[in-house]
Parts: structure tokens; C-alpha cells; sequence
């Protein structure tokens, strides 16, 4: 499971900094927004995959620390998918606005020019 999770971190960083190199601002926010995913994911694997665990200590069992899984994970994956949504919207909202003021939507604000054969 451990190198499905590794693969899906690389290949996630790999496409997002593949987008972040394009021209276009749309493709620049994709790869920003799938990098975030692979952050989230490697924050999320940092809590241990555990099977059949509880997730939180009931009182009067006498479990393990070994048992539980740690909450903590996934409470910063959970705040980070909040703020990664609400950036991906901001960015949205102002690549529309630059897209209406400049007429283009290039990263360096100039149409490139393709060969005429």
C-alpha cells in the first residue's frame, strides 16, 4: 500500500510541476492545485496507514498507543483541503479578471507567435 500511496505522491508532483511550466494561466493554477493534493497526501501518510484501529481511545479499554491513529494528520490534510479550495477559487476569480483586462491569458501577458509555414 505504502508504494501506491509513493507513486501517487510522484506522479501528482510530477504532473503539477509539468503544468506550473506552461504558458497558461489555467494550467499554472492545475499544477499548483495538483501539487497541493500531493502535499495533502504526504501530510495524510505521515499518520501511518492502520487497519482495524480505533481512531480515538474509548474510555475503559486499555488500549495500546500502537492502536489508536493519530488524529493530527488529518486534521491539517482537513484544514488544508479548506484553504486549498478557497485559493483555487481566488485564483480563479483573478485569472478571469486578468484574462478580461489583458485579453490573453499567457503567464508572461503576450500571445506567442506560431510559425506560418
Amino acid at each position: 500500500m505504502e508504494i501506491v500511496l509513493a507513486l501517487a505522491i510522484g506522479v501528482l508532483t510530477g504532473s503539477g510541476v509539468y503544468l506550473l511550466l506552461r504558458p497558461r494561466t489555467f494550467q499554472v493554477i492545475m499544477g499548483l492545485t495538483l501539487i497541493s493534493y500531493a502535499v495533502n497526501l504526504f501530510i495524510f501518510s505521515m499518520g501511518r496507514l492502520k487497519l482495524d484501529s480505533e481512531p480515538v481511545l474509548v474510555k475503559g479499554i486499555t488500549a495500546t498507543l500502537a492502536n489508536t491513529a493519530d488524529p493530527m494528520p488529518q486534521a491539517l490534510v482537513l484544514t488544508a483541503i479548506v484553504i486549498g479550495f478557497a485559493m483555487t477559487a481566488l485564483f480563479l476569480v483573478v485569472l478571469l479578471a486578468s484574462r478580461g483586462l489583458t485579453g490573453t491569458d499567457h503567464v508572461d501577458g503576450e500571445e506567442q507567435q506560431e510559425a506560418v509555414e
